[in-house]
């Protein structure tokens, strides 16, 4: 069964930072574009990042450029999304989705993507 499990949400100041899991069960998650998607409360959902596993190359949307950054492990099967210097407007659910290609310029289009996990939430407050 094909699964994607998001991880390590929770409640932290501005400017701190929180280290989200996507850990990725019934396929392995080289040759996958995997995108990290968030939505806040009445907005849509947006696309944050994204790394292509197979070459590494990684597409970030602006608003979170030099303050977040992706990763991937393949030996546990998960991709890391670490968020430093938070900020209240990085409030909302984060989502993981993947998709058997690479990332590419429209990688932040949702309907790409046919495996999502379930969500975390992640609240920056203080």
């Amino acid at each position: 069964q094909v699964q994607l499990v998001e991880s390590g949400g929770g409640l932290v100041q501005p400017g701190g930072s929180l280290r989200l899991s996507c850990a990725a069960s019934g396929f392995y998650l080289r040759d996958y574009a995997i995108a990290w998607f968030r939505q806040a409360p009445g907005k849509e959902r947006e696309g944050v990042l994204c790394i292509s596993t197979s070459d590494g190359d990684t597409y970030y949307t602006d608003s979170v450029k030099g303050r977040f950054t992706i990763s991937e492990d393949n030996a546990k099967n998960t991709v890391y999304l670490q968020m430093n210097s938070l900020k209240p407007e990085d409030t909302a659910v984060y989502y993981c989705a993947a998709e058997a290609a690479s990332c590419g310029n429209k990688w932040s289009l949702r309907y790409r993507y046919g495996y999502w996990g379930q969500g975390t939430q992640v609240t920056v407050s203080s």
